[in-house]
Parts: C-alpha cells; sequence; structure tokens
C-alpha cells in the first residue's frame, strides 16, 4: 500500500513562510507599541510643558503684585514708633507727670570687639554695676550681634557728656536719645498718679505698639485708670534693609500721635503740702475732697517711693525693700487701708437713728463710764463717765455709752443700711486700681462667713465704730461731704481730657434723709472743736473765717485690757508700734458753707501712740487751713447749709 506524504521541498517552503509571517507580525506589533509609547510619552511632556507654562504664567502674570510686595518686604522693613505719653495735669494745668529727655548708652556687639573689655572701660566713665554687666552679657547672648543693647539709661548730662567725650575710644558704644516718664512731684503724688512699667505678657490686648521692647504702661494710679487715653497712637517708619536684617537707609517715616492730656481733680500745691504734712508722721492716709464737686484735692499716702524708679531698670535689692517694709510703702492706704473707723463713724449712727426715730435731739442717757449687757461691761473711753447727755454733746464729747444705748435701739440692720448709703461697704467710684470695699457687718455676714450667731453686744461696739466694721479714709471723707452738703457726693480724680479751666459742678442729688438731721448732726461736729469739752476743742481755727469742724476717733487695733494698761503705765513698758491703736480725725471747712473734707489716719498713733485729736487732728486742721488760704481752686457755687434744727423737731 502506497503511503501519501508532503513533499521535504515544500514543507520547508510552508515552515519558512510561517516563520516570516509571525516575524512580521511581531514586527508590527513592536512598531505599534513603540508608537503608542511614543505618543503617551509626548502627551505626558506637553502636559507638563503647558502645567509648567501656566504655574509660569500665574506666578509671572497673575500674582505678579502678590510677589512684587514679598520682595519688597524682604527689602523694606516696616517699623513701629512709639508715641509720646500723654502729660497728666493739676486742675489748673501744672504738670503732675510729663516726659523728659533720657539719655542711655547702647552698645554693638560686632562693632565693640571684646565686650567685656569695652563694659569695664565704659565703667569708668560712668557708673557700671557687676547687675548691669551680667544683664548686659546676657542681653548680648539673646540678639543678633549687629543690634543694639541697652547698657544704661537714665544719663545725667554730665554722664551723657563725659561718654560722647569717650566715644572715639569706645568702639560700638554710643549715645541715644529717648523719652522718660518725669513725676515733678517725685514721692509726693507717687500713689496717687501711680506709675509706668514693662508689658507683662497678660497686658497685651492686640495693640502692636505693647510689643516694642522699651514700651511702658501704666501700672497703679491714675497712670493705669486712663491708659488707653494716656498711651496715643504708634507711628511707622519704612527702612531698607539687606539680607542679614541690617539697615540700609530710611525711607519713610509717619509720625505718631502723642497721648492725650489728662486734667485730673488735684491741687498740685495741696498734693505737695499735705504729703509733706503727713511725712511728719511715719505712716499716714490723708485725703482732701471738695465736697461740692466730688473732686480729689489731695491724696497722700505716708510711707511713699520715687515713681521714676519704675520707668528705668528696678534692682532686686531695692524691690525687695519697698515690697517687705512693714508699713508698706507701695500700698495707697487713702483706698487700699482698711481700719475700724472708730469714733468718726458715730455721725452716721447718729444720722441713722435720728431718721429711723429711735432717738430725737432730746433724748437723753447717763454715762457713769460703762454699760453693763448681761455678763459683759462695755466701757467709755472716759473713765469717769460724762454723766447726763443729749446727742448734741454725745457727739461733740464722744460718749460710748450714749451711742451704745443709740446702737441697741437703731438695731445693727438699719445701721448697717445707713452706713451703706453714707459709702461704706462698697468701692467709692474713683477708678483706681486697689481700692477696697471696707466692710459694713451683719448678722447674714456673720453666718455666712464665721458661721457664728450675732451677739448683741456685737451690735454695741458697731455703734462706736469698733469691732468687723472696716473702712478707707476715703470712705470717711465721703461719708462727712455727703453729711454736710446733703449731696449724695461722689468722688473723682478725672474732670476731662484734654479739658482744662473752669467746670460746671456735678449735679449729685439728694441724700434723701431731712435736712434739718444733717445739718443737726454737722452743728454737733462743729461743736466737737469749736466748744469747750469737744474733743477736738484744742484745734479750734481762731479766725471765724477759716473755721473748721469734725470727728476725732481713736480705733483699737489690738485688744488691750484696763489691767494691762494699768500695769504697762506702772512698769514703764511700750506697746509694741504695730499694737498700738490708730488715730483718726475728719474735718470740714469753712463751717458756714463746707466746701473742703480732709479725713487722715495716722497709724499705731504715730511716733507718740497718741490718740486722733492729738495725732491725726493736727494734720487736717493745716491741710484743711492750707486748701483755704492758698488755692486757688475751681471756682463754682456753695450752698449755705441749713439752719441748725431746734431741739426736739425731728422725730
Amino acid at each position: 500500500m502506497r503511503i501519501f506524504s508532503w513533499p521535504r521541498h515544500r514543507f520547508r517552503r510552508e515552515a519558512s513562510s510561517s516563520l516570516g509571517e509571525t516575524a512580521l507580525k511581531r514586527e508590527a506589533l513592536r512598531d505599534r507599541l513603540t508608537t503608542r509609547r511614543a505618543l503617551l510619552v509626548a502627551g505626558a511632556e506637553g502636559a507638563l510643558f503647558l502645567l509648567l507654562a501656566g504655574r509660569m504664567y500665574q506666578l509671572q502674570i497673575l500674582d505678579r503684585g502678590r510677589y512684587r510686595l514679598l520682595a519688597e518686604k524682604n527689602r523694606i522693613s516696616l517699623r513701629l514708633i512709639a508715641p509720646p505719653r500723654g502729660r497728666i495735669l493739676d486742675h489748673s494745668g501744672v504738670p503732675l507727670a510729663d516726659n523728659r529727655q533720657n539719655y542711655r548708652v547702647v552698645i554693638i556687639a560686632e562693632e565693640a570687639g571684646n565686650v567685656p573689655e569695652t563694659l569695664a572701660m565704659i565703667g569708668k566713665v560712668v557708673t557700671l554695676d557687676a547687675a548691669d554687666r551680667r544683664r548686659v552679657l546676657s542681653d548680648i547672648r539673646r540678639v543678633r550681634s549687629f543690634i543694639p543693647v541697652l547698657v544704661r539709661d537714665n544719663l545725667s548730662w554730665d554722664e551723657m557728656a563725659r561718654v560722647e567725650v569717650a566715644a572715639p575710644e569706645l568702639a560700638g558704644v554710643s549715645v541715644e536719645e529717648g523719652l522718660i516718664r518725669h513725676y515733678p512731684l517725685g514721692q509726693s503724688a507717687a500713689h496717687v498718679l501711680g506709675y509706668v512699667g514693662a508689658v507683662s505678657k497678660d497686658e497685651l490686648d492686640g495693640d502692636p505698639v505693647l510689643e516694642l521692647p522699651d514700651f511702658r504702661i501704666g501700672k497703679t494710679g491714675i497712670e493705669k485708670l486712663e491708659e488707653i487715653a494716656l498711651r496715643g497712637k504708634a507711628g511707622t517708619k519704612e527702612i531698607e534693609v539687606n539680607a542679614y536684617g541690617r539697615v540700609v537707609r530710611d525711607l519713610a517715616r509717619f509720625p505718631p500721635h502723642p497721648g492725650e492730656d489728662v486734667v485730673t481733680t488735684l491741687d498740685a500745691a495741696l498734693q505737695k503740702f499735705t504729703f509733706e504734712r503727713a511725712s511728719e508722721e511715719p505712716s499716714v492716709a490723708s485725703v482732701v475732697l471738695d465736697a461740692v464737686t466730688g473732686g480729689v484735692l489731695a491724696l497722700a499716702s505716708v510711707p511713699s517711693f520715687d515713681p521714676e524708679i519704675f520707668s528705668s531698670t528696678l534692682s532686686p535689692a531695692l524691690w525687695r525693700q519697698l515690697s517687705t517694709d512693714p508699713k508698706h510703702p507701695l500700698s495707697d492706704k487713702v483706698i487700699a487701708g482698711v481700719y475700724p473707723p472708730g469714733s468718726t463713724f458715730k455721725p452716721a449712727v447718729a444720722v441713722g437713728a435720728l431718721a429711723a426715730g429711735a432717738i430725737t435731739p432730746d433724748t437723753e442717757f447717763f454715762c457713769p463710764g460703762f454699760l453693763r449687757l448681761g455678763k459683759a461691761i462695755f466701757h467709755c473711753w472716759k473713765r469717769g463717765g460724762h454723766g447726763l447727755l443729749r446727742l448734741h454733746d454725745a457727739i461733740k464729747e464722744s460718749c460710748d455709752v450714749y451711742f451704745y444705748h443709740v446702737a441697741m435701739r437703731l438695731g445693727i440692720e438699719r445701721m448697717a443700711a445707713m452706713a451703706r448709703r453714707f459709702g461704706y461697704g462698697s468701692l467709692s467710684g474713683l477708678g483706681l486700681a486697689g481700692e477696697r470695699a471696707g466692710l459694713v457687718p451683719t448678722p447674714q455676714w456673720q453666718m455666712a462667713k464665721r458661721d457664728t450667731r450675732w451677739e448683741p453686744g456685737e451690735t454695741l461696739i458697731t455703734g462706736i465704730g469698733q469691732g468687723a466694721v472696716g473702712v478707707t479714709p476715703l470712705q470717711i471723707a465721703v461719708m462727712v461731704a455727703r453729711l454736710v452738703t446733703g449731696k449724695k457726693v461722689v468722688p473723682r480724680l478725672v474732670r476731662a481730657v484734654g479739658e482744662k479751666g473752669r467746670e460746671t459742678p456735678p449735679d449729685f442729688p439728694p441724700f434723701a434723709v431731712d435736712p434739718k438731721i444733717l445739718a443737726f448732726v454737722t452743728e454737733a461736729m462743729v461743736a466737737v472743736v469749736n466748744e469747750p469739752q469737744g474733743t477736738g476743742y484744742a484745734l479750734r481755727i481762731a479766725d471765724p473765717q477759716f473755721a473748721m469742724g469734725g470727728k476725732s476717733g481713736t480705733a483699737q487695733v489690738h485688744r488691750i485690757t484696763a489691767y494691762e494698761r494699768a500695769h504697762d503705765a506702772l512698769t514703764g513698758k511700750r506697746v509694741p508700734w504695730s499694737e498700738r491703736d490708730h488715730a483718726l480725725f475728719v474735718g470740714f471747712a469753712p463751717v458756714g458753707a463746707p466746701r473742703f473734707v480732709c479725713a487722715t489716719i495716722v497709724e499705731h498713733g504715730g511716733t507718740a501712740g497718741g490718740e486722733g485729736a492729738a495725732v491725726a487732728g493736727p494734720i487736717v486742721r493745716d491741710v484743711l487751713l492750707e486748701a483755704q488760704k492758698h488755692g486757688p481752686f475751681p471756682s463754682v457755687p456753695v450752698a449755705e447749709r441749713p439752719p441748725r434744727a431746734l431741739p426736739g423737731s425731728v422725730v
């Protein structure tokens, strides 16, 4: 059988043809893939080019303004110029706080070379202690080498001149001129004016000027009270700098707006006199009010401090001395000192009792020198007693037993209510930082704070200004101003910003107590000074044109028994200064038309440890005489005081 088979040569041709077609197909596929990849790469390159071109268009065309501004910011630096602080003036325009030229030495480290050696050379020209040198070296390490660093400020003219003469030998050292806060009255007005100091983190309020390294703001007193008005608005200057931040040249300057002048109610001459008179005792608080306008004419707290030390570098040693002094020179005792008012509280109690009908001017009580209540005995300051008294003489002679009886009839609730109407137990509205409200105690307060019941004996001692009641000297002055004018006087320190000259007195509302009651108590206070047996009779002013009325007070700080007093008198032992009684006196003048009120507290009775009329009274008398004789004060109409009420007419 014949078997069929392909010819070998034909098979070879067909196989070869099949392989060729496969190769061609592969080559065609490879070409197609290569073309597709090339298109993809070309598309990607095109897209990238378009993206780059778009970005370049955005940067160079659309955002050219923005980047031009950024480039200018790199070249031009905008810096703030601190505004001059506004002045504080008295009512007639006398400067109480202003600015004076301040010369200071600065050093640039990169120009000085050997800084310690340069500091040693500076120390031969002006005073430079070890603390100053350590501070300078510390500051230099914290800033760039071309930034000026303060070496010493507040140079005198002679010191500045010596540095300028030695300048050629002091590489990198120069004298700069600026402004520093100046207080012409020095310590005399430190507490009421306050002082300025460096800005703390807590005091930043968004104003960029506060971030300037050497900027100062008000910390206490009127400086703090009127900070916004006194601060002003910052100016700016444009300077050209290089890549390292060095100044090349000044380009433009926009001056700052100085702070406003603040006109106060103070009188510069009376402020100085009051402080100097009060400084004759170791620790005193004294305030003078214009009873018609409510203006504070003088406010003195002794001892005091130099407010300018806070404008420059305050040494740690001096700060420790001021802050640890037991007489508290940094504290404004007129508004922050809280004391038992003693017998100066009695006029308010008398008004409250008359207004409530608890007594009349003819009400009589007998004073044997003490009052027994249960098992307790409450003494009068006069051990032998005053005998039978009516209200007029009880105020004049300051009889404690009489006011024990008045307090029992009036009751603590009504007594506290009248005290609050006179301004006790609340802030005065003066606005000074650090003012304290004092305390008018009540049974509710005692239960809440001490978790004890109010005892009847506590009503008695409150009636003579002892016990838990606490007041400030300013509150005592406000009480008397309301009493003698019949108006709800509110004290104030600032007249207006930028205003001088005559002012219209505030229209205070009536005190809302029968004027005859107020007139009767006022007359009794006139008798304190001007009638024999009055506790302040030794203080009377002979000239009736300047005559004053007032009320003395002696406030017990530490309870001393009669036995202890007798024992100390026999042995010659003296009570420690911090435990002695405070001496108080409040006066007003002239008696015909009261205009001026002065309240003074001599802590612990002063050097001699005396009582109110003997120690605080002479200060009040001298200050009121000065106020009446040596004005001038803003001219305002003064109403005559209502006539004295007849005995028995007040019910």
